[in-house]
């Protein structure tokens, strides 16, 4: 096996080729054609392999295959070989020059007769325009009221002399519009030749590599290279299993990859496979450059400005039968290396381009989830079902779509992001009506504190009440909150009356309080909430969520 690295900058130089150049000649070039074997597809585009087997006698060859497409990257091409005495040389990829129609003389040809048939109406348009206005002339110049000797027409001569005039307005007018829509058609066929007239621009890149066969034998050549038109997005589907009638709870996750393709070629019965890894972030992580401190300069007079501006603008770069069992969805191969997992989907797989994105399921995951009812009453009193996790997976859950299913039946869709292995994740899966929850306000006071009225202060006291109505117990999580000083001179101060809360701070979200308990069946249970804020009288506190 041999494999050629090939210089980025050759590949660019001769792929950049101008229309007007014609492609490099080889000696000995032998055309063939290759085929798309295998795809990896990465989150920011995809890897490429085509397979070219051709019979090579001994001696010097090029292989040119004209079949490669625009949207390649050059400088990703790579090309190994298998052969007996087989040696790889140069390689040069470039873009054919436009090529004129081949029946071009008749196209022509009928260019030139459409132009006559045009200009022969703008005649016939011009004669019946004159014929209009000879019969408008005539109604407007002759004696209409008067007949022989001064003395009146009949009312009959003056309503056919109507007459005339009016046939020959009317008689001019369709023949104009009749002209006109002749020409309206002659436009058309005149636009669509011209356009077919026009040179085809290539929509492939020619490949040309230098062989050497030491042996006369069969040799293959795998190329490879990479395009940016291609991506893939995970998308997942979870579903719950309650447990609801006595049993335990479960949780499926499976995970698939929704692939879309606009590479501008067709991949016809390929080994497909998607990656974790992210080729477009490139190979080193970012530099920060000096933050320097310094002070403002005025800006410039408006001349200055308007010459400094124009000088910046000038450098700027341019459902089965009962007994039935249920049909079972292949999963893909999963290999996992420190830095990326790879999914290989089973089978040979065939994708058009700009045909849309297509699911494939990846693999799946039995979970045995934490169920809790959470509910922020503050904001919505519903009461939601969660069910929680730990990824235990040796790939991480990327940031994706979510379709939720609870006992069966569809509920929603949510996001899920991105999890490493051990970290917990958290799914919703809809309200749960059979816990009730409600919150009133208890108390609010507003008034001044201190012996001479020296501040102001707001208290308030809510009470929040939760009702399980299940046959089982329920895990619950409650959130509420407290106002948050930013000021040294505004006190925030928690009630006595107020229910022990078991979180403070939740989720480093200052604040935020969580009452977490297991709510036996038929339970009700009140958590009592209770704040005061004191400022000094002379200034105005607003409350206000944090942004």
């Amino acid at each position: 096996m041999h494999c050629l690295l090939l210089s980025p900058r050759r590949v660019m130089a001769s792929i950049a080729i101008a229309a007007s150049f014609a492609a490099p000649v080889f000696a000995a070039e032998l055309e063939t054609s290759s085929r798309i074997d295998n795809v990896t597809v990465y989150p920011d585009g995809a890897t490429v392999t085509r397979l070219i087997t051709i019979d090579l006698a001994v001696g010097d060859h090029t292989v040119l295959a004209r079949d490669f497409p625009l949207s390649l990257d050059p400088s990703s091409l790579r090309v190994e070989g298998e052969g007996a005495g087989l040696t790889i040389g140069a390689i040069d990829a470039a873009v054919p020059r436009a090529a004129p129609p081949a029946n071009l003389p008749e196209i022509d040809q009928r260019i030139e007769k459409l132009g006559d048939q045009r200009a022969g109406l703008d005649g016939a348009i011009a004669a019946a325009q004159a014929r209009r206005q000879f019969a408008e002339s005539f109604a407007q110049n002759s004696p209409a009221a008067l007949g022989d000797k001064d003395r009146a027409r009949p009312i009959a001569e003056w309503r056919e002399a109507f007459a005339a005039v009016a046939e020959e307005v009317a008689a001019a007018d369709g023949a104009v519009r009749e002209a006109k829509v002749k020409q309206r058609d002659i436009d058309r066929e005149l636009a669509r030749l011209e356009s077919e007239r026009r040179a085809n621009p290539p929509r492939k890149v020619d490949l040309r590599i230098g062989v050497v066969a030491g042996e006369a034998a069969r040799a293959t050549l795998r190329v490879t290279y990479v395009v940016r038109d291609a991506r893939w997005v995970p998308v997942y589907d979870a579903r719950l299993d309650t447990g609801a009638k006595g049993g335990k709870p479960a949780l499926e996750l499976v995970r698939r990859a929704e692939v879309v393709q606009a590479t501008g070629e067709d991949w016809s019965e390929v080994a497909l496979a998607v990656s974790t890894a992210r080729t477009a972030k490139g190979g080193n992580a970012p530099e920060l450059r000096p933050l320097l401190a310094q002070f403002l300069v005025p800006p410039p007079p408006p001349a200055a400005a308007a010459y400094e501006k124009r000088d910046m603008l000038a450098s700027a770069p341019s459902r089965a039968a009962p007994e039935a069992m249920p049909a079972r969805e292949q999963e893909a191969a999963f290999e996992a290396g420190g830095f990326q997992a790879v999914f290989r989907v089973p089978g040979r797989v065939s994708m058009k381009a700009q045909q849309g994105a297509r699911s494939f399921r990846l693999a799946s995951t039995s979970i045995a989830p934490e169920l809790i009812v959470r509910a922020v009453p503050a904001l919505d009193v519903t009461a939601f079902l969660e069910a929680g996790f730990r990824n235990a997976e040796e790939t991480p859950l990327l940031p994706g779509r979510v379709a939720l299913y609870r006992d069966g039946l569809y509920v929603g869709r949510s996001q899920v992001a991105l999890t490493p292995k051990d970290e917990h994740v958290r799914l919703g899966f809809g309200a749960d009506d059979q816990v009730k929850i409600t919150r009133t306000v208890a108390r609010k006071l507003e008034g001044n504190a201190g012996i001479i009225g020296s501040s102001k202060t707001d208290e308030r006291e809510f009470k929040v009440t939760v009702r399980n109505g299940h046959g089982f117990p329920v895990k619950v999580s409650i959130e509420d909150q407290v106002p948050v000083s930013e000021a040294a001179d505004i006190v925030v101060e928690m009630l006595p009356v107020t229910t022990p809360p078991t979180s403070r701070d939740l989720r480093d979200r200052r604040g935020v309080l969580e009452w977490a308990f297991e709510a036996a069946p038929g339970e009700a249970r009140d958590i009592k909430l209770g704040w005061r804020v004191k400022w000094p009288k002379d200034k105005t506190v607003v409350l206000s969520p944090a942004g």
